[in-house]
């Protein structure tokens, strides 16, 4: 039986794909003010603003590739039982072929209508840009498919569980302020391995997570020659 590898990816995971990080001393918060684009106020007070935002932020990914970290980790299925928990948006871990993914904040190439934010539509590639009077069959405007500040993240009891049955934790990219998603690290069982791979310090709080001080790229490289051993 397979060993569970159960992986926390954040915003470094796709930055070597070229995708803008927020909280990066460049990154689309200090541009962008997260009430105006992150929030439901934000988007009752200038909708179309906010459907810009994330009109770009679509077509950037339309023009991104999954990067070796990506591949890598799609790679290990090979041999263990991979689990993607992401904070990210992006479709790039599906892209590279993992097949279990639970995006925690959203999904960017889906959208919903503004009274059920549980329904996902698909948004075509050809097609991406969402405005003010695009509207479900029942005439509610549509909105990104994305967890903005002061929802709810109705994934994250699912990726608990995930956490919960993993042999190995490993943790890319995130720097775990963003909760509720850094707290996934306080259900790895005891005894468990953790790994977190990570060009900049991370504050873990805890003495017996083994710190692989790269990019995701080189960082899934490593971690995966560590794990063949």
């Amino acid at each position: 039986m397979k060993k569970k590898l159960t992986v926390l990816t954040g915003a470094g995971m796709s930055a070597e794909s070229g995708i803008s990080t927020f909280r990066d001393s460049n990154g689309l918060w200090n541009n962008h003010p997260v009430c105006e684009v992150a929030t439901p106020e934000g988007f009752v007070a200038n909708p179309q603003l906010v459907l810009d935002f994330y009109n770009e932020r679509r077509r950037e990914l339309l023009n991104a590739q999954p990067n070796d970290g990506h591949r890598g980790l799609a790679a290990l299925e090979k041999d263990y039982d991979v689990y993607i928990v992401t904070q990210n948006v992006d479709d790039l871990h599906e892209r590279a072929g993992s097949t279990r993914v639970i995006h925690l904040h959203g999904e960017l190439m889906k959208s919903c209508a503004v009274n059920n934010l549980k329904t996902p539509y698909d948004i075509p590639p050809d097609s991406p840009d969402l405005h003010v009077g695009d509207t479900d069959n029942d005439g509610y405007q549509l909105r990104p498919f994305i967890v903005w500040f002061g929802e709810a993240v109705p994934m994250i009891d699912p990726a608990i569980e995930w956490v919960k049955a993993a042999d190995i934790f490993v943790i890319i990219g995130t720097s775990l302020k963003v909760y509720p998603a850094a707290g996934l690290l306080n259900y790895v069982r005891s005894g468990k391995p953790v790994y977190l791979i990570d060009p900049k310090e991370v504050q873990t709080y805890r003495s017996d997570v083994q710190v692989i001080k790269a990019g995701a790229s080189e960082g899934v490289k490593r971690l995966a020659e560590i794990l063949v051993r």
